[in-house]
């Protein structure tokens, strides 16, 4: 890690993805001079230009990136071939992946790092305003924007304590070395990657691993395949569960539906007891808890409910449906779905479908797959899509549409009073800007 100065130059490659976006902000807050480059301009990128960063939007060029720069960071998405990259090296400037650069930070606080297939941001987000309404200061960077954060994805606190969501995509979590590690759940995903669920879970065991003897693994009972990562480890364990009796108060109190929320906040709490924070400002803490930039956020709720949702994995998307049908009983319930990613829609299709025909709402439509790129296979993308994911789902209250006619599909046939629900990973999210008030 650079001493902090002024002189101090860091460009970041895919500065607007939002973990190098978060990474970005602790260091113009620490007083370095950061500039960065991404393809499209968002509302993170506008937030950065703000604070004082310098960004090139449009295309990746070696010119945007001067030559006394003293580091650059680049989003693991980032190809080898990248030409700001390349410039990088081949004028020897020092490099490092968003996991490499933020594994550094891990060493230098008492980082706690959540983990898991599921709940990362929602319990990382938990844990960073216990700490802070706690009184401990905590740096916290988050896959999310909250509001208690000033709508950031970063907060910058004084104290030794660092909070991070632990991203198992690529193993990026291998590069962090925390204190304490939460694991929310495990089952198979990112299998671009991993290829299968072993690799996947290996990978966990692995991250575990990092952490020291006198550390502390926080993990979730209720699910079944954590007991193979938690088996013969040498540190010690403190497991929470929706049966212990704090999950009743919990229902009671959390503005967020769901018993997936229930068991995130029971994560959060079993670290703020390991810190040794009352009970008292804890539950009080998780039940202000509003939730996070599209974690089930509602955008508005006249004339109809409008709720924007970031899951993209059939497990999300059925504890989302379930919570959301528990929130509202009487509503009817639309869900506009983006599958994320061709590779995931093919390996999981057949836990889409059967999502999607159990889905406890009114009406599903389903707009074509979010190209993510630079993780795309050419052969899978020829034999997925989203038409053949409805095809299958074979309901006919489940419909297909682009997305540059799903408003006014919406428009027409919505009455009032209904619950709106745009889910995804990728750019659905701003159709959501169409119903703000």
């Amino acid at each position: 890690m650079l001493q902090s100065n002024q002189k101090n130059k860091i460009y970041f490659i895919g500065i607007g993805g939002i973990g190098a976006s978060a990474l970005a902000k602790y260091y113009l807050k620490k007083g370095y001079q950061v500039s960065g480059s991404d393809l499209v301009p968002s509302e993170i990128t506008k937030a950065l230009l703000k604070l004082g960063a310098k960004i090139f939007s449009g295309s990746h060029e070696p010119k945007n990136l001067s030559k006394n720069t003293d580091l650059v960071i680049y989003s693991p998405a980032v190809q080898s071939e990248n030409p700001e990259l390349k410039k990088a090296k081949k004028l020897g400037i020092k490099c490092q992946s968003y996991p490499e650069a933020l594994g550094e930070l891990t060493k230098k606080y008492f980082t706690i790092a959540v983990s898991g297939t599921h709940g990362k941001s929602t319990t990382t987000s938990m844990i960073g305003l216990l700490l802070t309404k706690a009184g401990l200061d905590p740096t916290v960077i988050v896959g999310t924007k909250l509001k208690e954060f000033g709508d950031s994805n970063c907060r910058i606190g004084k104290s030794g304590y660092l909070v991070i969501e632990a991203d198992e995509h690529f193993a990026s979590f291998l590069n962090y070395w925390p204190k304490i590690i939460v694991l929310t759940n495990l089952e198979a995903d990112h299998l671009d990657y991993y290829k299968n669920l072993k690799n996947y879970i290996s990978a966990f065991k692995k991250f575990i691993s990092h952490l020291p003897e006198k550390g502390t693994l926080v993990a979730n009972k209720d699910d079944k395949k954590i007991n193979q990562v938690t088996n013969n480890r040498r540190q010690k364990i403190l497991f929470y569960s929706l049966k212990q009796p704090e999950a009743k108060k919990l229902r009671k109190i959390l503005a967020l539906p769901g018993e997936h929320n229930v068991s995130n906040a029971l994560g959060a709490l079993k670290v703020a007891r390991i810190l040794k924070i009352p009970d008292k400002v804890s539950f009080k803490a998780l039940s202000e808890y509003k939730g996070s930039w599209r974690r089930f956020e509602i955008i508005k709720t006249k004339p109809f409910i409008v709720i924007s949702d970031y899951g993209h994995h059939p497990t999300e998307i059925r504890a989302t449906l379930e919570g959301a049908r528990e929130k509202y009983p009487k509503k009817k319930i639309w869900l506009i779905y983006q599958p994320h990613q061709y590779q995931r829609t093919f390996y999981l299709f057949k836990d889409f479908v059967r999502v999607f025909r159990e889905a406890p709402v009114d009406k599903v439509i389903i707009t074509d797959i979010f190209d993510v790129a630079g993780r795309e296979d050419r052969e899978i993308k020829k034999k997925v899509n989203s038409e053949k994911l409805v095809e299958a789902i074979k309901k006919s209250n489940v419909i297909y549409l682009p997305k540059s006619k799903i408003f006014n599909y919406l428009k027409k046939n919505l009455r009032g009073g209904e619950v709106v629900i745009i889910m995804g990973a990728g750019n659905i999210y701003e159709l959501s800007k169409e119903f703000s008030d």
